[in-house]
C-alpha cells in the first residue's frame, strides 16, 4: 500500500464511524424543487469512505443543489441523506449546523478565509467553535501546514497569500476536523491550472489517508479526472456514470504521485 503523506500526522479528532463497512454517505431519491422548477428530480448516489465523486453537468442541472442537500445545507422535498445509515436529511436545522462542524468539510471557489485573521487560525476555528481550546486547536492545525506546503505562513493574512496558498489554507481548514466527508465546490475554479493540479493533489490524497469521502463539483474535466468517480447530471438527474480506469467499487485510489513531489519533503510553490 502506498503511503500517504498524512500518514505520520496526529489526527485531531477520531471518526465515530471508523472501521464501519458499507458507503460513507447515501442519498435515496432525492427531490428539490424551487418553485416551478425542479432541481433535483429523484436522485440516488452513494460514496464509500476514502472515495472521491466529481459531479459535473451544464449550469442548471442540479449539481451545486445536489451538493448543498447531501451537506445538509439544504433539506430535500422528498428523498433522505444518510451518514454510514444514520438519516441525517430529517434533523433540524441546529442539529445539520452541528453535524457540518463536527463531520464535514468545505472547500469553496474562493476559500471564503476570514481576512483578518491569519492562516493559522482560520485553520484552528473550526476546532475552536467545537468547544477545544485555542491553544489545543492551534497545535493540532499547525500539523496539517507542513503537509500542504505552508510551513513558514501561518502567520499570514488571506491578503498575504497567493491564490494557490489561500486554498490549501482552505483545505487544511477542511481536513482540521478529520472529517467523514469533505465538500468541495469549484475548489480549483479560481487558480491557474499549475495551483489546480497542486490543491486537487493534495486533497485527493489527504482524503484517502484520513478515509474521508470526497465529493467535488466542477465543470472542468481534467479537474474530475483526480476523483475515482464521476456522475454528470442533467434535468435534475444523474444521466450519466463514469469510473476511473484502474480503480473497482470499494477500492481507493493509487497512492501519491512521485512526479508531484507530495510526500517527499517538497513543498509545494507558489
Amino acid at each position: 500500500m502506498t503511503p500517504s503523506l498524512f500518514d505520520n500526522q496526529p489526527q485531531p479528532v477520531q471518526n465515530p464511524d471508523a472501521g464501519r463497512r458499507g458507503p460513507a454517505l447515501t442519498a435515496s431519491g432525492l427531490v428539490k424543487t424551487f418553485g416551478p422548477a425542479r432541481a433535483l428530480a429523484g436522485v440516488d448516489v452513494a460514496i464509500g469512505p476514502g472515495e472521491s465523486l466529481a459531479v459535473m453537468g451544464p449550469s442548471g442541472s442540479g449539481k451545486s443543489t445536489l451538493l448543498h442537500v447531501l451537506a445538509g445545507i439544504m433539506t430535500p422535498d422528498a428523498g433522505t441523506v444518510a451518514l454510514y445509515g444514520d438519516t441525517i436529511s430529517g434533523l433540524s436545522e441546529r442539529a445539520r449546523t452541528s453535524l457540518r462542524r463536527r463531520r464535514f468539510g468545505f472547500v469553496f471557489q474562493f476559500g471564503q478565509l476570514l481576512p483578518e485573521l491569519p492562516a493559522i487560525e482560520n485553520v484552528a476555528l473550526p476546532l475552536m467553535l467545537g468547544g477545544v481550546p485555542r491553544r489545543d486547536a492551534e497545535a493540532r492545525a499547525t500539523g496539517l501546514f507542513g503537509p500542504l506546503g505552508l510551513a513558514g505562513l501561518e502567520a499570514r493574512r488571506p491578503g498575504e497569500l497567493s491564490g494557490g496558498q489561500s486554498q490549501r489554507v482552505a483545505v487544511a481548514r477542511a481536513l482540521v476536523t478529520a472529517p467523514d466527508v469533505i465538500f468541495a465546490d469549484e475548489p480549483t475554479g479560481s487558480l491557474d491550472s499549475r495551483s489546480g493540479v497542486e490543491v486537487m493533489n493534495l486533497l485527493t490524497d489527504a482524503c484517502r489517508g484520513q478515509g474521508a469521502a470526497l465529493v467535488l463539483v466542477t465543470h472542468d474535466r481534467q479537474i474530475a479526472g483526480w476523483c475515482e468517480r464521476t456522475i454528470t447530471m442533467r434535468d435534475g438527474l444523474v444521466s450519466g456514470e463514469y469510473r476511473r480506469p484502474g480503480t473497482e467499487a470499494g477500492d481507493t485510489a493509487p497512492g501519491v504521485r512521485a512526479a508531484s513531489g507530495i510526500g517527499s519533503g517538497r513543498a509545494a510553490t507558489r
